[in-house]
């Protein structure tokens, strides 16, 4: 199964993909993050996203989706442009994939640490320690988005009721 994990985001929003069908561990395919520049409009940033999205979902055709829960956070500035991004990303994923699973930060770490209050630094290892990984991948949402998607493989048949 190849699992497309998302970091929602709207000037950086991470992705990574892992397959989970060879020998039962997590393979990487690939990660990186979608970044739309400040100076473009909301309506160009978001079609950016879109056509990104869709590239990936072309490209690697993932059997299932995996996105972080948004958490309201203290910056109000940025609260309404992140849920506009965060739609667009949720609404491609349903036309390009069709199977999508939230977990909320809580759960991810919990999935990966065996804490649900660790430390991003905690995250950060065990996601390069899972999959084998020389280095933390950067920027931070790369390693956030393959975080969810080890989430999803590790837990999506105990957490079934987590489908959109």
């Amino acid at each position: 199964m190849v699992i497309l994990g998302i970091d929602p985001g709207y000037a950086i929003i991470g992705y990574g993909l892992i397959d989970t069908s060879k020998s039962g561990s997590n393979m990487v395919i690939d990660y990186g993050a979608i970044t739309t520049p400040k100076e473009d409009s909301m309506p160009i940033r978001l079609q950016a996203i879109d056509d990104s999205l869709k590239y990936l979902f072309d490209t690697y055709k993932p059997d299932v989706v995996a996105i972080e829960e948004l958490f309201f956070f203290k910056n109000q500035k940025t609260v309404i442009p992140v849920a506009q991004a965060r739609g667009v990303i949720v609404l491609a994923c349903q036309k390009y994939c069709g199977k999508i699973y939230e977990y909320t930060p809580l759960q991810i770490k919990q999935a990966l640490t065996g804490n649900g209050r660790a430390e991003k630094a905690q995250v950060q290892y065990m996601v390069k320690a899972i999959l084998g990984l020389n280095s933390v991948p950067k920027p931070d949402d790369t390693a956030d988005a393959l975080a969810v998607a080890i989430c999803h493989s590790q837990t999506s048949s105990q957490l079934n009721n987590n489908k959109m």
